[in-house]
């Protein structure tokens, strides 16, 4: 049997090359790919494809580092979308995006509501890059009114690259299951030494101390962290404080990374 690829060049063997793919028996098409772009009158099935959405995927990719690339040093905050605007969480929030600011820092988030929307105002009202990345997803609002610079995404884990590629470091405040997410997925970076290292921060102690506790007994009394593990962390009640941090273990950071 002959072969032939995806362009209907033969070639000898066996089987159907469709780039990289070998296809063989009954998982050979009947018709090339040019033949299918080419055909008039076929459905709208191929928009939803797998391989369509690659190249979504990648368009995602391409627009988050264009719009990214040139912020500079940028913090990525994190925190609960319910947040409402008269908690404390969110005066604190808001604290920590101006602080960030005048530190020389960019503010990234998630661009929703709650404490997202605080470190985006106070980022704003103090002057600097108030970055949002957006999230399709049915319950979620748009983008707060205090976002400069905003990109909307359709897929989590291209979002979750653009926190992590363009910040210098990590500030988090009191969230859900999506702030866990981002914590933990950070510090397994960092951890696993998958990243160079960046500070991250725990604020608000009453909130994190249970959670921290838990990681000090049971995790590390189960061997399934190091003691030292936590050292990766530092909490704090003060939005001064967690910004010193960032500013003073970043510069320790860079500076171990040099030598």
């Amino acid at each position: 049997m002959s072969e032939r690829t995806d362009d209907g060049v033969q070639q000898t063997g066996r089987g159907y090359r469709k780039g990289p793919v070998l296809l063989r028996g009954t998982e050979i098409p009947d018709t090339t790919t040019d033949q299918r772009l080419l055909a008039t009158g076929e459905g709208t099935d191929w928009v939803h494809s797998d391989p369509w959405r690659v190249m979504r995927i990648q368009a995602e990719f391409v627009e988050g580092f264009g719009a990214l690339a040139e912020v500079g040093p940028a913090v990525s905050v994190f925190g609960s979308a319910r947040t409402r605007n008269d908690h404390p969480d969110y005066g604190l929030a808001v604290e920590v995006g101006g602080l960030l600011v005048d530190a020389g820092y960019a503010v990234i988030t998630g661009g929703g509501p709650g404490i997202m929307e605080a470190a985006n105002k106070g980022a704003a009202e103090a002057g600097g890059t108030s970055i949002g990345l957006g999230i399709e997803l049915p319950f979620e609002q748009g983008m707060n009114e205090y976002v400069n610079r905003g990109v909307s995404f359709r897929y989590f884990f291209a979002r979750k690259t653009m926190f992590v590629k363009y910040a210098q470091g990590f500030i988090v405040l009191p969230g859900g299951f999506g702030t866990f997410d981002e914590l933990f997925e950070a510090i397994t970076l960092v951890q696993t030494h998958k990243v160079t290292g960046f500070p991250l921060v725990l604020v608000g102690t009453e909130y994190w101390s249970g959670l921290l506790e838990w990681v000090r007994t049971a995790v590390v009394d189960r061997g399934m962290v190091s003691p030292t593990d936590l050292d990766l962390l530092h909490l704090t009640d003060s939005a001064a404080d967690a910004v010193s941090y960032v500013v003073e273990r970043g510069r320790a950071l860079a500076a171990e990374f040099r030598t």
